[in-house]
């Protein structure tokens, strides 16, 4: 990322300048990424807000033993980077981890995947293979979407874990290993125990020491440090010097919901890198509109008074231009034509975002000074 080229020993002189809101994100940016090696990373996970810590306490306390550990969250939280650090926090740290989602295979294929099978167990298997139980013995065996697995297999899996041996698919000699798991669901279990479409004996061999992971919208502050993460990563790989972003672009990252979490924001900042043409980070804020609209009330009360800030903030940075480098359209990822239309549909005019207005939109005390 580029914002490495910046001289850190100017920073604080930069500080004390008059900045607009873009360059002084910048001196953040660049804060944030110089400390996040030994400040804001864990294992490969990024923030250091409340909710998140604790989190890491309980991964530090548990990784030292062999427990079973039960991973909840949303999707996009981040549940394999746990599993994977309490592995790599391990005493098994230089032995295999294993990795499966139970929701991303046929379940008439699970149990293979999981015990492996002999020649000739199944019409189409030619020869003997291993399942990850056995893939694993000595390390560890990370199972993804537990919530998944059909009730017909349940029995089997459970005798796996708790007494550490199974047999392959057409084949009676019982195989013993030693494997610490590590179970993750999004789905609520004790409702489905319930509803009978999990079994309870099970669920407590998962549930050992459960941990929850917190959604983005819990740790907005990590949300930060999350965006420069991900621009650096997708600037660097895509060869673009990017070394500014707006406050405005900030803010509505950092109050959109985002429902899919961490794989959402780092997959929405992958597309804000490809649309970034020069130094300053484009964001197509009008995609998260939705969000900002439905989260920050203050911002706006509805969706068209939502976009319409929007689209205004975007002039006003842009110091009213609509089109060419640096614009309004590029900055909110839109055609000139297409921008000119919502303004007309919007009653958007000069006055809304004028010379005064942009100068008061400055930084700090001072932009008035």
């Amino acid at each position: 990322m580029s914002c490495a080229t910046v001289d850190f020993t100017d920073l604080d002189s930069l500080a004390k300048t008059r900045l607009p809101n873009a360059v002084r994100l910048e001196h953040q940016g660049l804060y944030v990424e110089s400390e996040m090696s030994s400040e804001d990373r864990f294992e490969g996970i990024i923030g250091k807000s409340r909710a998140l810590q604790s989190v890491l306490e309980q991964v530090s306390i548990v990784a030292a033993t062999d427990s079973t550990v039960l991973l909840h969250g949303e999707t996009g939280t981040g549940k394999e980077l746990i599993a994977q650090a309490i592995h790599n926090l391990s005493s098994r740290r230089g032995r295999t981890f294993v990795r499966m989602n139970c929701a991303a295979i046929p379940s008439g294929l699970l149990e293979s995947e999981l015990f492996g099978h002999e020649k000739g167990a199944f019409t189409g298997a030619l020869m003997q293979r291993k399942g990850r139980f056995e893939l694993a013995d000595g390390g560890s065996l990370f199972l993804d979407e537990i919530g998944d697995i059909s009730l017909e297999l349940q029995p089997k899996l459970l005798r796996a874990i708790q007494e550490q041996e199974f047999e392959r698919l057409g084949s009676s000699k019982t195989i013993h290993v030693n494997v610490r798991l590590i179970a993750a669901t999004h789905r609520d279990l004790p409702t489905m125990i319930r509803k009978q479409e999990f079994r309870e004996d099970l669920f407590y061999r998962f549930n050992v020491f459960p941990i929850e992971i917190p959604p983005l919208r819990e740790r907005r502050e990590d949300i930060l440090p999350l965006v420069n993460h991900f621009v650096s990563k997708f600037a660097q790989r895509m060869g673009k010097e990017i070394r500014f972003i707006s406050q405005n672009a900030m803010d509505v990252l950092t109050n959109a919901p985002w429902r899919g979490n961490v794989r959402e924001l780092g997959n929405f900042m992958e597309r804000c890198v490809i649309l970034t043409q020069g130094n300053e980070l484009t964001v197509p804020r009008l995609e998260v509109t939705d969000y900002a609209g439905r989260t920050v009330v203050s911002v706006a009360s509805s969706f068209r008074e939502a976009e319409r800030r929007v689209i205004i903030d975007a002039l006003s940075d842009a110091s009213g231009r609509i089109a060419g480098k640096g614009g309004a359209a590029e900055r909110l990822g839109l055609k000139r034509t297409t921008l000119q239309n919502k303004m007309r549909r919007l009653s958007i005019s000069p006055s809304d975002y004028s010379a005064d207005q942009y100068t008061n939109r400055m930084v700090g005390p001072q932009a008035t000074s």
